[in-house]
């Protein structure tokens, strides 16, 4: 290499191995560093009448006459290798037979045909793989349920599953109540349509007065976009961007059944927004809080939000897009970090239709592809 880069009368002056340790070997793979020139002249160190290089193909060995004796530098290094760095490979080789003795996956592959059936299963809807180790552990510890029976594991599985998935049932709304609902979340989640479809449904359906306050002003045409579902139902609607704007605006439709609340996306990331919503809020006083949660973000995603937006006082979880959702495991860990209850999902942009109250049956269904 040094002579195509250099020409053929280049000469080598040093090398090294930068790599020289087991573990840089092991993580960083085998480089070297090369010192060579085109002017400098080294005295070779091979013998004069030294026997040209021989190669032996078969056992891929390259003896090299040096000295007039040849030497197997590829069986000397393994030597010096096995000398130097013997027992640091032993112990390694000793540590990753204990770990892959411990590791769940060997146990996983133990477990009965049916049950390790019903393991996949949950990582193929995309249940987090300790929430499922979870679920097996419980299914194993069942004495009156036979492990190789399918239809028996499975109805055992969906009584846990549902039995996990907690909710909330629709908004309760009484006569002049006032009662204040917000919904809080991320971006691009759904919460303007959401809005829409609550209010036009308790609107029309339940034949309840209904009021409507946004505090989206960031998002462009937001406030049209809700100003005119709020035209079509024949709603108030009101626009705040302050907190006493926010007091002002709720003072002023106190005798309405339900007050609905449309707030401006927030980043789980930006602690500031947050803080600003929890202040906005506060003037508000509202009964619920729920935060929308899309049904494409995965479990991490959507436990990590629901986290960081508890802090403005979240009851409970709205779930939307379930028609773009392909699997739907991720909610069963919402409840377990979060504890926070279903309240409505979503499955469409139709308004008032596409939206129904979570049960804990349904849910639990949805999850385990059940039709």
């Amino acid at each position: 290499m040094i002579r195509r880069e250099l020409g053929p009368e280049a000469t080598v002056l040093h090398t090294r191995e930068r790599n020289a340790g087991l573990l840089g070997r092991i993580f960083l793979g085998r480089h070297f560093e090369v010192a060579a020139s085109r002017d400098a002249r080294v005295p070779s160190k091979l013998v004069a009448n030294a026997e040209p290089m021989e190669v032996a193909v078969a056992s891929e060995i390259v003896p090299v006459a040096l000295g007039g004796d040849e030497f197997d530098y590829r069986n000397q290094y393994r030597k010096d290798f096995s000398a130097n760095y013997g027992t640091e490979l032993e112990e390694l080789q000793f540590t990753s037979q204990n770990l892959r003795q411990r590791s769940p996956d060997s146990a996983i592959r133990k477990l009965p045909e049916a049950l390790f059936e019903v393991y996949t299963d949950l990582i193929e809807s995309d249940v987090e793989e300790r929430v499922a180790q979870k679920i097996l552990q419980y299914l194993r510890e069942i004495e009156t349920i036979d492990l190789h029976d399918p239809l028996a594991l499975r109805a055992e599985l969906v009584r846990k599953v549902e039995h996990d998935i907690k909710v909330t049932g629709p908004i309760q709304v009484s006569s002049g109540a006032g009662k204040v609902v917000a919904l809080v979340g991320p971006t691009g989640v759904g919460k303007t349509t959401t809005i829409a479809k609550l209010a036009a449904n308790f609107r029309l359906r339940e034949n309840k007065t209904v009021g409507l306050i946004t505090v989206d002003t960031y998002r462009i045409a937001a406030v049209e976009q809700l100003r005119t579902y709020a035209d079509i139902i024949d709603l108030p609607m009101e626009v705040v961007s302050t907190p006493r704007e926010m007091r002002e605006a709720v003072a002023r439709m106190r005798s309405l059944d339900l007050i609905l609340m449309d707030t401006a996306g927030r980043s789980p990331r930006d602690q500031v927004r947050i803080q600003e919503l929890k202040v906005i809020l506060a003037e508000a006083e509202p009964s619920e809080v729920h935060v929308v949660l899309s049904a494409v973000s995965g479990a991490k995603g959507l436990t990590t939000t629901a986290e960081k937006f508890s802090s403005v006082g979240t009851t409970g979880i709205i779930v939307t897009k379930l028609d773009e959702a392909t699997t739907l495991g991720n909610l069963l860990s919402i409840g377990q970090v979060c504890g926070l209850p279903i309240s409505y999902m979503t499955d469409g942009q139709n308004v008032p239709d596409d939206i129904q109250v979570a049960t804990s049956r349904k849910v639990a269904e949805m999850i385990l592809g059940i039709q």
